[in-house]
Protein backbone atom coordinates (compact mmCIF):
# COMPACT_ATOMS: atom_id res chain seq x y z
CA UNK A 1 0.00 0.00 0.00
CA UNK A 2 2.08 3.38 -1.12
CA UNK A 3 -0.91 5.98 -1.47
CA UNK A 4 -4.55 6.02 -0.64
CA UNK A 5 -7.33 8.22 -3.17
CA UNK A 6 -10.57 9.43 -1.44
CA UNK A 7 -13.63 10.24 -3.28
CA UNK A 8 -15.39 13.36 -1.91
CA UNK A 9 -18.77 14.27 -2.40
CA UNK A 10 -20.74 17.24 -1.60
CA UNK A 11 -23.72 18.32 -0.86
CA UNK A 12 -25.51 22.33 -0.93
CA UNK A 13 -22.17 23.24 -1.66
CA UNK A 14 -21.06 21.34 1.88
CA UNK A 15 -18.37 18.12 2.27
CA UNK A 16 -20.59 15.51 3.14
CA UNK A 17 -20.20 13.98 6.32
CA UNK A 18 -19.63 10.16 5.18
CA UNK A 19 -16.71 11.48 3.05
CA UNK A 20 -15.27 13.18 6.53
CA UNK A 21 -15.63 10.02 7.70
CA UNK A 22 -13.71 8.29 4.51
CA UNK A 23 -10.44 11.00 5.11
CA UNK A 24 -10.25 10.41 8.70
CA UNK A 25 -10.08 6.55 8.08
CA UNK A 26 -7.99 6.81 5.44
CA UNK A 27 -5.20 9.01 7.33
CA UNK A 28 -5.37 6.70 10.28
CA UNK A 29 -3.27 3.90 7.69
CA UNK A 30 -0.06 5.87 7.79
CA UNK A 31 0.49 6.18 3.96
CA UNK A 32 0.12 9.51 2.02
CA UNK A 33 -3.56 10.47 1.15
CA UNK A 34 -4.81 12.14 -1.67
CA UNK A 35 -8.64 13.47 -2.06
CA UNK A 36 -10.58 13.96 -5.32
CA UNK A 37 -13.72 15.81 -6.02
CA UNK A 38 -15.84 16.17 -9.32
CA UNK A 39 -17.33 19.26 -10.81
CA UNK A 40 -16.70 23.17 -10.01
CA UNK A 41 -17.43 22.79 -6.22
CA UNK A 42 -14.34 23.25 -4.23
CA UNK A 43 -13.94 21.53 -1.12
CA UNK A 44 -10.58 22.03 -0.34
CA UNK A 45 -11.26 24.61 3.17
CA UNK A 46 -13.30 21.88 4.62
CA UNK A 47 -11.62 18.86 3.73
CA UNK A 48 -8.69 20.93 5.44
CA UNK A 49 -10.33 20.72 9.02
CA UNK A 50 -10.41 16.23 8.84
CA UNK A 51 -6.28 16.60 8.02
CA UNK A 52 -5.87 16.70 3.84
CA UNK A 53 -2.89 18.51 2.79
CA UNK A 54 -3.91 17.46 -0.58
CA UNK A 55 -6.84 17.80 -2.98
CA UNK A 56 -7.43 17.07 -6.66
CA UNK A 57 -10.85 18.57 -8.48
CA UNK A 58 -11.53 17.40 -11.78
CA UNK A 59 -14.38 19.76 -13.08
CA UNK A 60 -15.43 19.62 -17.22
CA UNK A 61 -18.61 20.04 -19.11
CA UNK A 62 -19.36 16.08 -18.12
CA UNK A 63 -19.84 16.71 -14.70
CA UNK A 64 -22.53 18.71 -15.68
CA UNK A 65 -24.51 16.01 -15.18
CA UNK A 66 -24.32 12.89 -13.44
CA UNK A 67 -23.39 9.94 -14.91
CA UNK A 68 -21.98 6.97 -12.77
CA UNK A 69 -19.86 5.29 -15.92
CA UNK A 70 -18.00 9.24 -16.45
CA UNK A 71 -17.12 9.40 -12.67
CA UNK A 72 -15.77 5.77 -12.43
CA UNK A 73 -13.38 6.35 -15.69
CA UNK A 74 -12.68 10.28 -13.59
CA UNK A 75 -11.70 8.25 -10.55
CA UNK A 76 -9.82 5.43 -11.65
CA UNK A 77 -7.87 7.44 -14.37
CA UNK A 78 -6.48 10.03 -11.55
CA UNK A 79 -5.68 7.10 -9.47
CA UNK A 80 -3.65 4.73 -11.64
CA UNK A 81 -2.14 8.66 -12.77
CA UNK A 82 -1.38 9.62 -9.01
CA UNK A 83 -0.10 6.13 -8.09
CA UNK A 84 -2.52 5.84 -5.79
CA UNK A 85 -3.25 1.47 -5.33
CA UNK A 86 -6.57 2.29 -3.17
CA UNK A 87 -9.35 4.32 -3.03
CA UNK A 88 -11.44 4.37 -0.76
CA UNK A 89 -15.67 5.48 -1.10
CA UNK A 90 -18.67 5.97 1.07
CA UNK A 91 -20.92 2.57 1.16
CA UNK A 92 -23.72 5.04 0.39
CA UNK A 93 -26.44 5.36 -2.72
CA UNK A 94 -23.30 6.67 -4.92
CA UNK A 95 -20.26 4.72 -3.33
CA UNK A 96 -22.33 1.46 -4.05
CA UNK A 97 -22.84 2.70 -7.88
CA UNK A 98 -19.31 3.60 -8.49
CA UNK A 99 -16.70 1.38 -5.66
CA UNK A 100 -17.64 -1.67 -8.03
CA UNK A 101 -17.39 0.17 -11.65
CA UNK A 102 -13.68 1.64 -10.36
CA UNK A 103 -12.71 -1.85 -9.55
CA UNK A 104 -13.63 -3.20 -12.50
CA UNK A 105 -11.37 -0.48 -14.41
CA UNK A 106 -8.43 -1.13 -12.02
CA UNK A 107 -8.52 -4.55 -11.91
CA UNK A 108 -8.63 -4.52 -8.46
CA UNK A 109 -9.92 -6.52 -5.00
CA UNK A 110 -13.19 -4.77 -3.54
CA UNK A 111 -13.56 -4.39 0.19
CA UNK A 112 -17.50 -3.68 0.39
CA UNK A 113 -19.10 -2.14 3.21
CA UNK A 114 -16.25 -1.99 6.38
CA UNK A 115 -16.89 -1.17 9.66
CA UNK A 116 -13.35 -1.64 10.61
CA UNK A 117 -10.28 -0.97 8.51
CA UNK A 118 -6.58 -1.87 9.10
CA UNK A 119 -3.38 -1.88 7.31
CA UNK A 120 -1.63 -5.28 7.47
CA UNK A 121 1.45 -6.59 5.64
CA UNK A 122 1.47 -4.10 3.56
CA UNK A 123 -2.18 -4.51 2.23
CA UNK A 124 -5.62 -3.33 3.22
CA UNK A 125 -7.70 -5.31 5.85
CA UNK A 126 -11.61 -4.59 6.65
CA UNK A 127 -14.31 -6.31 8.75
CA UNK A 128 -17.62 -6.38 7.76
CA UNK A 129 -20.96 -7.49 9.43
CA UNK A 130 -22.51 -10.61 7.59
CA UNK A 131 -25.75 -12.31 8.22
CA UNK A 132 -27.77 -9.29 9.74
CA UNK A 133 -24.21 -8.58 12.24
CA UNK A 134 -24.70 -11.94 13.68
CA UNK A 135 -20.96 -12.36 12.30
CA UNK A 136 -18.38 -10.68 10.70
CA UNK A 137 -16.40 -11.17 7.76
CA UNK A 138 -11.77 -10.31 8.04
CA UNK A 139 -11.35 -9.67 4.21
CA UNK A 140 -7.76 -8.85 3.26
CA UNK A 141 -6.66 -7.40 -0.13
CA UNK A 142 -4.40 -9.48 -2.49
CA UNK A 143 -4.37 -7.55 -5.05
CA UNK A 144 -2.03 -4.87 -6.23
CA UNK A 145 -4.88 -2.51 -6.04
CA UNK A 146 -7.88 -2.22 -3.58
CA UNK A 147 -11.10 -0.37 -3.63
CA UNK A 148 -12.89 -0.15 -0.34
CA UNK A 149 -16.26 1.10 0.86
CA UNK A 150 -16.71 2.24 4.54
CA UNK A 151 -20.36 2.37 6.30
CA UNK A 152 -21.59 5.35 6.93
CA UNK A 153 -21.45 6.59 10.47
CA UNK A 154 -19.35 3.77 11.82
CA UNK A 155 -15.81 5.64 11.65
CA UNK A 156 -16.01 9.04 13.35
CA UNK A 157 -15.57 11.86 11.26
CA UNK A 158 -13.26 13.98 13.76
CA UNK A 159 -11.61 17.39 13.00
CA UNK A 160 -8.04 17.58 13.26
CA UNK A 161 -6.12 19.55 16.08
CA UNK A 162 -3.70 20.48 14.08
CA UNK A 163 -5.12 20.92 10.57
CA UNK A 164 -3.75 23.36 8.07
CA UNK A 165 -4.31 24.32 4.79
CA UNK A 166 -5.33 21.94 1.34
CA UNK A 167 -3.66 22.98 -1.63
CA UNK A 168 -6.00 21.98 -4.66
CA UNK A 169 -5.17 20.86 -7.99
CA UNK A 170 -7.75 21.86 -10.58
CA UNK A 171 -8.01 19.45 -13.79
CA UNK A 172 -9.79 19.62 -16.80
CA UNK A 173 -11.28 16.71 -18.13
CA UNK A 174 -11.29 15.63 -21.17
CA UNK A 175 -14.37 13.46 -21.08
CA UNK A 176 -17.42 14.85 -22.41
CA UNK A 177 -21.23 14.39 -21.97
CA UNK A 178 -21.32 12.37 -25.52
CA UNK A 179 -19.22 10.03 -23.57
CA UNK A 180 -22.05 8.64 -21.41
CA UNK A 181 -24.11 6.24 -22.25
CA UNK A 182 -26.61 7.37 -19.46
CA UNK A 183 -26.73 10.49 -17.82
CA UNK A 184 -29.16 11.53 -14.52
CA UNK A 185 -31.44 14.10 -16.22
CA UNK A 186 -33.39 14.53 -12.87
CA UNK A 187 -33.16 14.25 -9.13
CA UNK A 188 -35.85 14.92 -7.02
CA UNK A 189 -34.99 15.32 -3.07
CA UNK A 190 -36.86 15.72 -0.02
CA UNK A 191 -35.57 19.39 0.64
CA UNK A 192 -35.78 19.93 4.30
CA UNK A 193 -35.22 16.51 5.30
CA UNK A 194 -32.74 14.69 6.59
CA UNK A 195 -31.14 11.18 5.35
CA UNK A 196 -31.07 8.64 7.52
CA UNK A 197 -27.69 7.97 6.26
CA UNK A 198 -27.08 11.14 7.39
CA UNK A 199 -28.29 11.21 10.62
CA UNK A 200 -26.84 10.45 14.10
CA UNK A 201 -30.47 9.44 15.49
CA UNK A 202 -33.32 7.60 13.26
CA UNK A 203 -36.50 6.78 14.64
CA UNK A 204 -38.44 4.11 12.12
CA UNK A 205 -41.93 3.06 11.51
CA UNK A 206 -43.37 -0.50 10.67
CA UNK A 207 -46.97 -1.62 9.93
CA UNK A 208 -47.97 -1.85 13.31
CA UNK A 209 -48.34 2.01 13.12
CA UNK A 210 -51.61 0.76 10.71
CA UNK A 211 -51.30 3.26 8.38
CA UNK A 212 -49.88 6.16 6.94
CA UNK A 213 -51.50 8.51 8.89
CA UNK A 214 -50.19 7.80 11.66
CA UNK A 215 -46.47 8.41 10.62
CA UNK A 216 -47.43 11.51 12.26
CA UNK A 217 -45.96 10.29 15.69
CA UNK A 218 -43.07 8.69 13.95
CA UNK A 219 -42.17 12.34 13.06
CA UNK A 220 -42.65 14.48 15.81
CA UNK A 221 -40.25 11.99 17.98
CA UNK A 222 -37.99 12.52 15.11
CA UNK A 223 -38.24 16.18 15.32
CA UNK A 224 -37.84 16.47 19.05
CA UNK A 225 -34.49 14.63 18.74
CA UNK A 226 -33.03 15.97 15.44
CA UNK A 227 -33.56 12.63 14.05
CA UNK A 228 -34.35 11.64 10.44
CA UNK A 229 -37.17 9.34 9.51
CA UNK A 230 -36.90 6.23 8.61
CA UNK A 231 -39.58 3.14 8.08
CA UNK A 232 -39.78 -0.88 7.10
CA UNK A 233 -40.12 -2.87 3.68
CA UNK A 234 -43.72 -3.11 4.30
CA UNK A 235 -44.74 0.12 4.74
CA UNK A 236 -42.73 1.13 1.83
CA UNK A 237 -44.09 -1.10 -0.34
CA UNK A 238 -47.48 -0.31 0.83
CA UNK A 239 -47.41 2.85 -0.57
CA UNK A 240 -46.84 5.02 3.24
CA UNK A 241 -43.25 6.37 2.94
CA UNK A 242 -40.95 6.93 -0.24
CA UNK A 243 -37.82 4.50 -0.84
CA UNK A 244 -35.94 6.79 0.27
CA UNK A 245 -36.62 6.07 3.95
CA UNK A 246 -35.83 2.41 3.65
CA UNK A 247 -33.80 1.09 6.01
CA UNK A 248 -32.97 -2.84 5.47
CA UNK A 249 -31.38 -5.18 2.65
CA UNK A 250 -33.32 -3.66 0.34
CA UNK A 251 -33.15 -0.20 1.63
CA UNK A 252 -30.47 1.43 2.86
CA UNK A 253 -28.05 0.42 5.93
CA UNK A 254 -27.86 2.98 8.46
CA UNK A 255 -25.18 3.05 11.31
CA UNK A 256 -26.67 6.04 13.69
CA UNK A 257 -25.77 6.56 17.01
CA UNK A 258 -29.57 5.95 17.85
CA UNK A 259 -31.85 3.89 16.28
CA UNK A 260 -35.55 3.84 17.60
CA UNK A 261 -37.61 1.04 16.16
CA UNK A 262 -41.64 1.78 16.78
CA UNK A 263 -43.68 -0.98 15.60
CA UNK A 264 -41.18 -3.05 13.47
CA UNK A 265 -40.98 -6.73 13.96
CA UNK A 266 -37.47 -7.10 13.55
CA UNK A 267 -37.47 -9.29 10.21
CA UNK A 268 -34.17 -10.29 8.72
CA UNK A 269 -34.03 -7.93 6.54
CA UNK A 270 -34.61 -5.18 8.40
CA UNK A 271 -32.19 -6.28 11.35
CA UNK A 272 -29.61 -6.55 8.40
CA UNK A 273 -29.59 -2.38 7.65
CA UNK A 274 -29.57 -1.42 10.96
CA UNK A 275 -28.14 -3.55 13.65
CA UNK A 276 -24.75 -1.99 13.46
CA UNK A 277 -26.02 0.98 15.39
CA UNK A 278 -24.58 2.29 18.34
CA UNK A 279 -27.85 2.46 20.74
CA UNK A 280 -30.65 0.39 19.49
CA UNK A 281 -34.29 1.26 21.13
CA UNK A 282 -37.63 -0.81 19.86
CA UNK A 283 -40.72 0.25 20.94
CA UNK A 284 -43.66 -2.99 20.30
CA UNK A 285 -46.41 -4.70 21.84
CA UNK A 286 -45.42 -8.02 21.22
CA UNK A 287 -42.56 -8.74 23.97
CA UNK A 288 -41.78 -11.81 21.70
CA UNK A 289 -40.72 -9.49 18.38
CA UNK A 290 -37.02 -10.16 16.84
CA UNK A 291 -36.23 -6.48 17.14
CA UNK A 292 -35.95 -7.12 21.19
CA UNK A 293 -32.98 -9.79 20.83
CA UNK A 294 -31.02 -7.13 19.09
CA UNK A 295 -32.03 -3.85 21.06
CA UNK A 296 -30.29 -1.83 23.94
CA UNK A 297 -33.20 -1.20 24.92
CA UNK A 298 -36.66 -2.25 24.91
CA UNK A 299 -40.41 -0.83 25.60
CA UNK A 300 -42.98 -3.38 25.65
CA UNK A 301 -46.55 -1.24 24.80
CA UNK A 302 -48.67 0.15 22.61
CA UNK A 303 -46.99 2.96 20.14
CA UNK A 304 -50.34 4.88 20.19
CA UNK A 305 -49.60 5.19 23.99
CA UNK A 306 -45.76 5.07 24.01
CA UNK A 307 -44.94 7.66 21.63
CA UNK A 308 -46.65 10.43 22.16
CA UNK A 309 -45.63 10.40 26.05
CA UNK A 310 -41.68 9.96 24.55
CA UNK A 311 -41.85 12.66 22.47
CA UNK A 312 -43.30 15.10 25.07
CA UNK A 313 -41.23 13.78 27.43
CA UNK A 314 -38.04 14.62 25.40
CA UNK A 315 -39.57 17.87 24.12
CA UNK A 316 -39.29 18.45 27.99
CA UNK A 317 -36.31 18.19 28.49
CA UNK A 318 -35.00 20.45 25.51
CA UNK A 319 -34.30 17.29 22.98
CA UNK A 320 -31.89 14.72 22.75
CA UNK A 321 -28.44 15.01 24.11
Amino acid sequence: MKKILVYLEEKNGSLKRTSAECLVAAQSLGVPVVGLSLGATSLATQAAEYGLTDLIRVEGDAFRSYSSQLAARAIADTATAEGCDVVVFSANSSGRELAPRVAIRMEAALLCDAVEMHAQDGSVQITRPIFAGKAHDSLRSLTANTVVSLRPNVFTAKKSASAGSCSERVQQSTLSASDAKVVVKNVVRNEGKLDVLEADIVVSGGRGLKGPEHFELIEKLAASMGGAVGASRAVVDAGWRPHSEQVGQTGKTVSPKLYVACAISGAVQHLAGMSSSKVIVAINKDKDAPIFKVADYGIVGDVFDVLPKLTERIAHLGGAH
